[in-house]
């Protein structure tokens, strides 16, 4: 049974840096593009950053140039870095598939970042 853990959000002022963690169960991220996805109140869901396969990395334009995607698969984890955050990153913070997969989804991290 796949499961992805998500860890490292938290409470950071506008400006700051964190870097999420999801840890996945077994090896499956040596056979799956993965991707982070956030969920802001009252929003959908959306994806993004990717880590498609190595060197292949796709980011949203919200994003581009602040968060950087990275992956280990002797750890079985995929990390992101964030950094000049904003308040509108604020929300919780998944990983999952690339497309995602129903029953992966995790109970994610919260990201909260103040101004």
């Amino acid at each position: 049974q796949v499961q992805l853990v998500e860890s490292g959000g938290g409470l950071v002022q506008a400006g700051g840096s964190l870097r999420l963690s999801c840890a996945a169960s077994g090896s499956m991220l040596n056979y799956n593009a993965m991707g982070w996805y956030r969920q802001a109140p009252g929003k959908e869901r959306v994806l993004v950053a990717g880590h498609i396969s190595a060197g292949i990395v796709e980011y949203a334009d919200s994003v581009k140039g602040r968060f950087t995607v990275f992956r280990d698969n002797a750890k079985n984890t995929v990390y992101l870095e964030m950094n000049s955050l904003k308040p509108e990153d604020t929300a919780v913070y998944f990983c999952n598939t690339i497309p995602p997969r129903t029953t992966y989804w995790g109970q994610g991290t919260q990201v909260t970042v103040s101004s």
